[in-house]
């Protein structure tokens, strides 16, 4: 199938998906989110390839769910004019399919490495973390700023950091860079910017000499028995809390949205993580001038 936002190159064994939005740091949108899963599902089929890697165009690998304005010029974060029951309801399907998303890469049969760079933030993060592996290069910055305007976290966070270091980022939306982000677990190694996808590559060829059951079957003890233990009923719990998190418009999300009306998504992210910074980590650590 034909691509637009992703770029689809197979290359023996292996095929690399790029998300290929640069000039909006790979926001992604409901398009890309298509073609995406539509491009894991056809990987997924051809007999012929053995590892799947996940990487971003430009300067950053994403920046998460896009929060734009909508072609109506309301954003989905406003919700004015829209009765209570229907916003609540418009949140629960999009966070229903957003854990139906990150699962979809653990029912793959065909490994995922996810090699990130500049930018892994929201959406984008958690990618990053549903991906089999995750190399990321030493430019890194992983956030999810998001829950600064009334937005959730991911389960998969805690499971794989543990709920304190989870909490310590999930409840300030603060910054963190690569070499946190190994201390925490939430990547399997950092490497020079220049070396992210040949390293993605090299490892995704020496799966490939392994016999294609054995890494199918080996795939599955992990994701299955994960699952069977309950991170799959902890994934399902993110829907009816992020749905309600995503839902609670108040005054100081009303006022970020004024921002964005006024001022576009500049002024939007301005009012939202100025008071921020200086971040812990990352190219926004510096105090502002």
């Amino acid at each position: 199938m034909g691509y637009e936002m992703i770029a689809y190159e197979k290359t023996g064994p292996v095929v690399t998906l790029t998300l290929n939005r640069p000039d909006t740091i790979n926001a992604i949108n409901p398009q890309m989110t298509a073609e995406l899963h539509g491009a894991l599902d056809e990987a997924d089929a051809d007999g012929e390839v053995r590892a799947i890697i996940l990487t971003g165009a430009g300067r950053g690998f994403s920046a998460g769910f896009d929060s734009a304005r909508r072609p109506d010029g309301r954003s989905s974060l406003d919700a004015t004019g829209v009765e209570v029951a229907e916003y609540i309801k418009r949140w629960w399907a999009r966070d229903r399919d957003s854990v139906t998303e990150l699962l979809h890469l653990w029912h793959l049969t065909k490994p995922v490495i996810a090699a990130v760079h500049g930018w892994v933030m929201g959406g984008g993060f958690w990618y990053a973390l549903a991906s089999d592996i995750t190399i990321a290069a030493d430019n890194s910055v992983f956030a999810q700023p998001e829950v600064r305007h009334v937005s959730n976290t991911t389960f998969l966070f805690a499971a794989l950091a543990g709920w304190k270091a989870a909490h310590r980022y999930a409840l300030t939306g603060d910054h963190f860079d690569a070499a946190e982000a190994l201390r925490l677990g939430v990547i399997n190694e950092v490497v020079p910017l220049a070396e992210l996808l040949p390293r993605a590559r090299a490892l995704a060829e020496r799966i490939a000499r392994v016999p294609e059951p054995s890494v199918r079957l080996n795939k599955a003890v992990t994701c299955y028995g994960l699952l069977a233990m309950g991170l799959g009923a902890g994934m399902l719990m993110n829907v009816p809390f992020s749905s309600m998190a995503h839902a609670s418009y108040n005054a100081q999300r009303a006022e970020l949205i004024a921002a964005m009306q006024s001022g576009g998504l500049k002024a939007f992210l301005e009012a939202r993580d100025g008071g921020f910074r200086p971040e812990p980590f990352g190219p926004k650590s510096a105090p502002k001038s």
